[in-house]
């Protein structure tokens, strides 16, 4: 069945026959899909308060364990997004009571940005409904079709991220008490 890709890659060959578009189309099919799965993913966070970008805030400090606490450093690593566009979301979050920021017990110059319990709450309401919104998108594909999928992906990432962020663990937990006191 034909796709809206299908259409530019046809123009192409079209316009320009001796050019090899077969890396433009793969292409063009990913970003088109993240587009579009974006924002069905985004519309029932947004039914629940949640401007773009904030579940994947809440995701990172829920999935990091109790007492769901990361400095600002390490939730900018699980994520791709810029220091001051962290610190944007980071604010609104604040503003709408899901997290707050306290001085980092083990470190006196840092930060701990933390889960309030509404932000928890939230975050624990929501996951499911996220994680059936991404089954539901990739039921078009079989469970193999998937499994291959995540495969092929895993192996392209391997080749676009840098050396340091492939394989990186998992962020470890902030203590947020003094082990030997």
């Amino acid at each position: 069945m034909p796709d809206h890709v299908d259409w530019i890659v046809e123009a192409w060959r079209r316009e320009q026959p001796d050019l090899d578009v077969t890396a433009l189309a793969l292409l063009a099919r990913l970003f088109r899909t993240v587009h579009l799965a974006d924002a069905v993913l985004g519309q029932p966070l947004a039914a629940h308060g949640l401007q773009p970008g904030w579940f994947d805030v809440l995701a990172a400090l829920r999935r990091a364990g109790a007492p769901y606490a990361l400095t600002p450093t390490q939730l900018l690593r699980t994520m791709m997004l810029s220091s001051g566009g962290m610190t944007k979301r980071l604010d609104r979050l604040a503003d709408a009571g899901l997290i707050e920021r306290r001085p980092d017990p083990n470190d006196r110059r840092g930060t701990l940005v933390t889960l309030t319990g509404r932000g928890r709450a939230t975050i624990d309401q929501l996951l499911p409904i996220h994680l059936a919104n991404e089954q539901r998108l990739l039921a078009p594909l079989s469970p193999v079709q998937q499994r291959t999928l995540d495969r092929l992906l895993r192996g392209l990432l391997g080749g676009l991220e840098p050396p340091q962020e492939a394989g990186r663990p998992r962020v470890a937990p902030q203590q947020t008490h003094d082990p030997n006191g």
